[in-house]
Order: C-alpha cells, then sequence, then structure tokens
C-alpha cells in the first residue's frame, strides 16, 4: 500500500485538517523532534488505497545565514559581504531537528501534498520541505507525479476538500522571490548594521542600543517616523482671526454660525469685518438647502486594514494583532489573515458565512433582519489574486478565544456583517446667511437609516440638536458677533495606523512583514510608542535618520525599496530573472555602501552634538594591563570597559552586573579582573577584559570567562577550578564559583544548570586528584565545628561530589536565574575544558546524573 506524505506550517494546522479529512478518525502520535504531531489514517488518493501521514514543520525549516568565518565581525570586511561572502542554507530552530524529522516521516513515502500557508512564504516553505524529504521518498514509476499543492483560504470542511480535490503544484518563481528578499536583507543589513555599529560604539558611550542596525525596509519605515518629527519641530505657528456669529429665533436654542471666508491672518482685517457686521442686528436666511446623503459600508477587510484599526480603535500593536490573527486562523475562527485582497469573488458564500454568526447575541438581531430582508451587494474592491478578504469562519464566545483573541475576532465579524449591510443613509440641512454683507451658515445632520453602523455604533451620525425650520427670507437676531484669535497647530507624532498606511502607499514591506518592520524600529530603540499608539523617535533614530539624509538620502527615502520590491514581485510572476535582479540590487547597494564608508564623518558630525565620547562616559572600575590607568565601565548596552588612556574598548558579558574580582589581575596580559554575575540566585563567573576578547589559546573562543579559560595554572581558570562534565548539556563543565561561600555553588560554564553544595563550609577547594569512578576533581571542604553537617564531628572531608556517599546529601542541583532568557556570554556554543579527565562522556557511570536528578529543584 502506497503511503502520502502530507506537511502544514504549523503543528495546529496539521491537526485541524487531518480531524477534517480523516473526518475524526486518524490516530496520533508524537514525532521525533517533540513539537510536531503524525495523524494517520486510511482513505483514497488518486483511484487508490492509501495511508495517510499528516505533520507539519514550524514555519521555515531553513534560514539564509554567511558561512561560518563571514559571522566574525573583525576578521570580515562588511564590504566583502555583498558579493564574496558564501551564504549557506542553515536549519532555521536546529533544536527542532527538524529536516531530519521531515526525513524520518517522509523515508519509503510515494506521494507528498504540501499544505503550507498559501503566500509567497509558504511556497518558499514548500520547496524547504522538499530538499528535505525527496531523496528518501520513493523513486517514481516512470514520470508519475509525486508532489502536490493544496490551496486553501479557511480552515473549513468545504474550503480543505476543495483544496484536497483540486490539488496544484508549488510556484517556483514565488518561492526564488522570497530566497531573493532573504539575501538581499541579509546581504545588505549585515554589512551596513556591522560597519555603523562597530564604528558608532567604538566612538559614543551612551546610544543605549546594542546593535546599531540598518535595514532595507526598516530604515525607511524609521524615516516615515523622523520625516514627520522634523516637521512638528519645524512648525511655526501663526496667529489667525475668526469671526463668530451666534443668532436666535424666538426661543430657540441660539444657533453659532460659520463664517464663509473661514478665517484672516490679519488682525486688522478681521476686525474691519466685524465692525461691518454689528453694523446689522438682524441675520437674513439666505437659503435652506436638504440634501440626502450617505456614508458607505466599508470595503471587505484585509490585512492592512486590519492591522490600522487593531493599532487605532483596539489599541493592539501590528506585530501583536498578526500572532492573534494566525491563532484565529488556525483554529478556524477566521479565514487566511494575509491578503491584499478587498474584494469578495462572485462564488463567495456570503449567506452561508453571515448565517453562521445568527446566534450570537451581540448581532445577531442585525444578522436575522440582513437574512430576512436579503443582502445588500458588497462593494467592488480591488482583488490581488491572492486569499479572499479576513471573514469569520465559525462562531464563536468571549470564553473561547481570550480577551484579545475576541477583541479583534468581533471587529473581524462586525466588519464582514457590515460590509454586506446597506449603506448609513442621513440628511444634510445647511442654512446660508447674510448679516449685513458678510457671509454665514450652518448645517446639521439627521439620521435617516443607520444601515451598517447598526452593528458598527462608532461609525455612525453623531446625535446633534435639531435644526431651526425655517425659509428663504426669515430674519434671525444677531444675539453676539465677536473676533476669535486662534493659531495653527503642528501635524501630531505618526500613530501606527498612520505608518501603517504610509508603508502601503510606498510599497515598503508586504503585508505579513509591515507589523515586523515596525516592531523593529521599536526594539532597536529608534522610536518610543507613546499614549494613543503614536511613534516619537528617540534622540539615535533622529540621528541616524540625518545622518542617512546628509550622505545617501536614498538610504532612507522609500523610492528604492519601493523600486526593489516590484522587482521581486516580477521574479514571483515569472517576469523577471531571479539572478538578474539580485546582482543588479547588490551592486547598488554595494556602491552606496563605500560612499557611506567614505562619507560617514558628517554623520559624525550629528552625533557627537547629541551623545557623548566614549572616553567621557561610565565610572572607572579596574585597571588595564597596557597603560595601568583605570578603565570606565559603561553600562548604556552594550555594557563595555573603555580605556581612554590606550583608546580601546573591551567587550564584557550582557545581561548582568558587573564589578572589581578583589583587584586580581590576569597572568597573562595584567589586566586587572572583574566578575560578571546574573544576580544573587543566578551564575557569576570571573573574567580578563583583554582575554574576553583576544582568546589567548587556540581552543578558546571570543567571549569566554576564565571559567572556560585553558590555562595550565591560573588560579582562576577551568583547569583549577573545573570539577565535572554538566549532568545536562553537551561539553559543559561544572566549575566552582570561589566567591559564593558560605553558600557554595557550582555552575555549569556552557548552560544555566547549578549545583549547591556545603553551605556554611568554611572554604571549599578543587583538589589536583580525581574520582577513580567518573574521572571529576576531588573536592577538598573545611567546616567550622558549630556548623558541620559531616558525621561524627569531623570538620574536613575530601571526596567526589557525585560519588562520595558522604556529600551525597549536601548537594542540591538548581537552573541559574538569569536576567533575561537569551542571555549569552558573547554568541556562540563554547568548548568546555579538557583537563585531568572532565568532559569525557563515555567514563561517566551510568548512576551519575540520576544521583544529581534526585536533588533537582
Amino acid at each position: 500500500m502506497k503511503t502520502v506524505l502530507m506537511v502544514a506550517e504549523k503543528p495546529s494546522l496539521a491537526q485541524s485538517i487531518a480531524k477534517i479529512l480523516s473526518k475524526g478518525s486518524c490516530s496520533s502520535r508524537k514525532g521525533l523532534n517533540g513539537a510536531c504531531s503524525v495523524h494517520e489514517y486510511m482513505g483514497t488518493f488518486s483511484g487508490q488505497s492509501v495511508r495517510f501521514k499528516m505533520t507539519s514543520v514550524c514555519g521555515h525549516v531553513m534560514s539564509l545565514d554567511f558561512i561560518g568565518k563571514y559571522n566574525n565581525w573583525d576578521k570580515v570586511d562588511p564590504a566583502e559581504l555583498f558579493t564574496k561572502a558564501p551564504t549557506e542554507k542553515k536549519e532555521a530552530n536546529p533544536k527542532l531537528n527538524m529536516v531530519k524529522f521531515l526525513q524520518v516521516e517522509g523515508k519509503g513515502c510515494d506521494y507528498v501534498v504540501l499544505w503550507l500557508d498559501c503566500d509567497k512564504e509558504g511556497e518558499n516553505i514548500c520547496f524547504e520541505v522538499l530538499d528535505a524529504i525527496e531523496p528518501v521518498m520513493n523513486r517514481p514509476y516512470g514520470s508519475e507525479r509525486t508532489v502536490y499543492r493544496a490551496k486553501f483560504s479557511s480552515i473549513t470542511d468545504t474550503d480543505i476538500w476543495a483544496a484536497m480535490n483540486k490539488l496544484g503544484e508549488p510556484n517556483r518563481n514565488e518561492a526564488l522571490s522570497v530566497d531573493a528578499r532573504q539575501e538581499l536583507d541579509l546581504r545588505i543589513g549585515c554589512a551596513f548594521t556591522r560597519f555603523q555599529t562597530k564604528y558608532f560604539q567604538g566612538k559614543y558611550g551612551n546610544l543605549d542600543s546594542s546593535l546599531i542596525s540598518f535595514g532595507p525596509c526598516q530604515t525607511p519605515t524609521l524615516g516615515f517616523c523622523v520625516e514627520r518629527h522634523d516637521k512638528i519641530q519645524s512648525f511655526k505657528p501663526e496667529t489667525y482671526w475668526v469671526i463668530q456669529a451666534k443668532v436666535f429665533k424666538g426661543k430657540e436654542s441660539p444657533l453659532t454660525l460659520d463664517w464663509d471666508r473661514v478665517r484672516v491672518f490679519d488682525r486688522e482685517v478681521g476686525q474691519m469685518f466685524v465692525n461691518m457686521t454689528k453694523t446689522s442686528r438682524e441675520a437674513k436666511v439666505e437659503s435652506v438647502s436638504k440634501k440626502e446623503k450617505a456614508k458607505q459600508r466599508p470595503l471587505a477587510l484585509n490585512t492592512v486594514e486590519m492591522l490600522r484599526v487593531a493599532s487605532s480603535s483596539l489599541g493592539m500593536g501590528p506585530q501583536h494583532t498578526m500572532q492573534i490573527a494566525e491563532r484565529l486562523y488556525t483554529q478556524g475562527y477566521i479565514s487566511y489573515p494575509r491578503t491584499e485582497t478587498n474584494h469578495y469573488h462572485d462564488n463567495f458564500d456570503l449567506k452561508g458565512t453571515l448565517r453562521q454568526q445568527a446566534n450570537n447575541p451581540f448581532w445577531a438581531q442585525e444578522v436575522k433582519a440582513l437574512l430576512s430582508e436579503g443582502l445588500n451587494r458588497p462593494r467592488k474592491g480591488a482583488d490581488a489574486g491572492d486569499h479572499p478578504p479576513i471573514t469569520p469562519m465559525r462562531a464563536a464566545s468571549e470564553g473561547e478565544l481570550g480577551s484579545d483573541g475576541w477583541r479583534l475576532y468581533e471587529y473581524i465579524v462586525r466588519h464582514f456583517i457590515a460590509t454586506v449591510s446597506q449603506d448609513c443613509k442621513y440628511l444634510q440641512t445647511t442654512i446660508s446667511f447674510t448679516i449685513a454683507s458678510e457671509g454665514f451658515s450652518c448645517s446639521g445632520k439627521t439620521l435617516i437609516s443607520p444601515g451598517f453602523t447598526e452593528v458598527m455604533p462608532w461609525l455612525g451620525i453623531p446625535l446633534e440638536e435639531a435644526m431651526p425650520v425655517c425659509e428663504r427670507g426669515d430674519v434671525f437676531t444677531v444675539e453676539e458677533i465677536k473676533l476669535v484669535e486662534r493659531q495653527t497647530c503642528p501635524p501630531d507624532y505618526l500613530t501606527e495606523a498612520d505608518l501603517i498606511t504610509l508603508m502601503e502607499k510606498h510599497g515598503i514591506g508586504t503585508d505579513a512583514s509591515i507589523p515586523v518592520h515596525i516592531n523593529n524600529i521599536s526594539q532597536r530603540n529608534y522610536v518610543t510608542v507613546e499614549n494613543g499608539r503614536k511613534l516619537k523617535p528617540t534622540n539615535l533614530g533622529i540621528v541616524l535618520v540625518h545622518g542617512y539624509y546628509k550622505t545617501d538620502a536614498e538610504l532612507v527615502l522609500p523610492t528604492i525599496r519601493g523600486a526593489v520590491e516590484k522587482q521581486l514581485n516580477l521574479i514571483a510572476q515569472g517576469k523577471a530573472n531571479y539572478q538578474q535582479v539580485l546582482q543588479h540590487t547588490l551592486d547598488i547597494f554595494k556602491r552606496k555602501f563605500h560612499y557611506f564608508f567614505d562619507t560617514i564623518a558628517s554623520m559624525d558630525e550629528l552625533m557627537e552634538v547629541t551623545f557623548s565620547p566614549i572616553a567621557a562616559t561610565g565610572k572607572p572600575l579596574s585597571r588595564c594591563g597596557k597603560c595601568h590607568r583605570f578603565m570606565k565601565y559603561i553600562q548604556a548596552k552594550p555594557s563595555r570597559l573603555h580605556c581612554a588612556g590606550c583608546d580601546e574598548t573591551y567587550s564584557l558579558p550582557q545581561n548582568g552586573a558587573i564589578k572589581l574580582y578583589k583587584e586580581l589581575r590576569c597572568p597573562l596580559d595584567e589586566f586587572e579582573l572583574v566578575l560578571w554575575t546574573s544576580g544573587s540566585r543566578g551564575k557569576s563567573y570571573p573574567l580578563c577584559p583583554y582575554c574576553f576578547s583576544n582568546p589567548p589559546f587556540r581552543d578558546m573562543k571570543k567571549g569566554m570567562g576564565c571559567n572556560e579559560c585553558t590555562h595550565p595554572s591560573c588560579q582562576h581558570s577551568l583547569n583549577s577550578l573545573g570539577i565535572g562534565q554538566c549532568v545536562e548539556c553537551e561539553g559543559g563543565v561544572l566549575v566552582l564559583d570561589p566567591t559564593s561561600g558560605p553558600k557554595w555553588k557550582m555552575a555549569c560554564n556552557r548552560c544555566n544548570v547549578m549545583v549547591h553544595f556545603f553551605e556554611h563550609a568554611h572554604r571549599v577547594q578543587v583538589a589536583q586528584e580525581s574520582c577513580e569512578a567518573c574521572e571529576a576533581s576531588l573536592v577538598a571542604v573545611d567546616f567550622n565545628k558549630t556548623r558541620s553537617p559531616l558525621p561524627d564531628g569531623e570538620m574536613q572531608h575530601s571526596g567526589c561530589v557525585f560519588c562520595d556517599p558522604v556529600f551525597q546529601d549536601l548537594v542540591e542541583l538548581k537552573h541559574a536565574t538569569m536576567r533575561h532568557p537569551s542571555m549569552t556570554r558573547g554568541g556562540g556554543a563554547r568548548r568546555g575544558g579538557r583537563g585531568r579527565g572532565r568532559g569525557r562522556r563515555e567514563k561517566k557511570p551510568k548512576d551519575k546524573m540520576a544521583a544529581l536528578a534526585a536533588y533537582f529543584v
């Protein structure tokens, strides 16, 4: 019997699709990576009985990166990243072992059906999946077709079965357009980011950003925010004057009239008009016009409009909104949330979609009225040829979706109902007056039919006082005429909704990436999100944009990126060559990079006005090993040490505290050691600032502290303080923390495992001898006589932490508390020491892990 492997983009999606196609009769099991399940059932495919296996990936299987040596910021010229540096596809999340998982499940399969999201990114993931499983699939007979692509827009029985019965092929051109975008963003972004980060962090100490990033889309996005900021700063208010008139008739409330001339900018001219109008105490009605007007129902909902409304009305950021929308989609509540289309196809089941909402108490009355009276034909929008508009796919309640999920779902439902409702109709009455020879008017709206605003009340016609009944020739009495002084106002900062509109207009990013770019400029400390979701640029964001304008305005203007997006779309449509577009764009930005490199001094002029030189920043901490002067500790991210005498800057571990380590010096370079700690409940280790940035031994990498240093005799090194192999991670070594007494502990020099032991001991030392059973270093412990937990009142004992029965009850395994979940000590994997048998996994006794696991907290 043949096997069909089906792959979705997310585990929850795979489960939903399998449930529909198997009609609830599938069996499920966990895959080898623990993250993806496999759902199996029997069925029919291409007229034959087959075994179906439905599983998933977790987004992209692979990511693009430079090969190893080109990831070294210090040894690679950023200019080489444009063309010379080779790239390679790496697993996007190595911990998931996704390639191996796909190969295990794909081995021996005869057909593959790809259920990835139906957009360009989804097409790209299709080919990542195929690259993994095609080599292990059964070979086809002759020209037999084995690869199929399912196209769907919602997780409903109808849509899923329709997709299964009309399988197509993955689109290579769309996948190539994503490959091109990935490579362009990688090469351009990394080259500019590395150069300007190193340049500015080496000169200024209070930038307060660990990465001065550049992005072909991110930077124009920031440019829009700074452009608005500049308009606000350069705005000069102007004083103007308006005439305000109040009139009444009989005992009716007075009417406030608007001046036909609107305003004047000369006070004397304004006063002249006031004096003219004051000559008459009567306001004569010149005309009364009544016009029936309509407020149009909304177009069908697409991604950009959803993001705009969520930010402006729901107070939800774009990225958060997309995360919620994707969850609602995978759970089957809404259709696919990434679409540029705002037009329903003629065969779209509007009535069936509406009928699902008939029992929800929040809008049941409006829905039932529409179903009985008939739906209004939706307005004709734009069909981008990708997915139907975002619509609700089944009924839900707040309890099912949670607070934010419900708020977004509620808006999507109300928007959909509004698109098939009648327009809002109202009567606009305008009364024109003359006072002396000056014209005035007033107008008001009277609701005729609420239409779609019944379900979207916030867009309704506001209640106004009724206009007085009058006709041409009637006379009102003038109650008051006065000259009012006002001032023009500056524009406000861009809101997220404003920024999304600008990005869409200029072609910056896609409906999927717009939220990411907005989130990036916030995380990079280029803008802050103020009340009302307004984006206010920081000093760093402002100076960067102004600097780009001084060096090369096209780096920040939206024009060049908009042109690149058009070329990428041509690749997706098969109208442009992938290699030619890639090479042409890289050539343009390479020239721009060289020009930026040559002219960055003009950017410096702006930076030095706003930020302090690195030599004038920070507090004295430890002595330099070269000039023996105190180096300054700069706490602003990225924290580092700077020696003004040598004009050198030294990196430090991030996301922790740094203090002087007993004024001890490194035996290799005479630099005073410093102690890094993640807090009282975390781990700590000493390090030499010079060795941390300049590894002294071949088997050491940049970013290693003394707990990974392989110096053969230094009292602070791994050789002197290392005890035994870590019980959890591969290659890590548990190292004694000599500063931790009286609550002694040893910590892994790679992961966050900590072992607490010998509390209240007077002294703990690592011996030269090793344990015969596990080859861990022996430990000598001295206790005070009054607090010794050793048997028979002994105060001293030596033995193996892992094997000695006397020590067994004095050892407790924990996980260190980190200040940041992604905390590293300089990036990359580290290699532990090998002295005295440490790290030799093959000789570790089987019960060693179990012995410590018993104390796990």
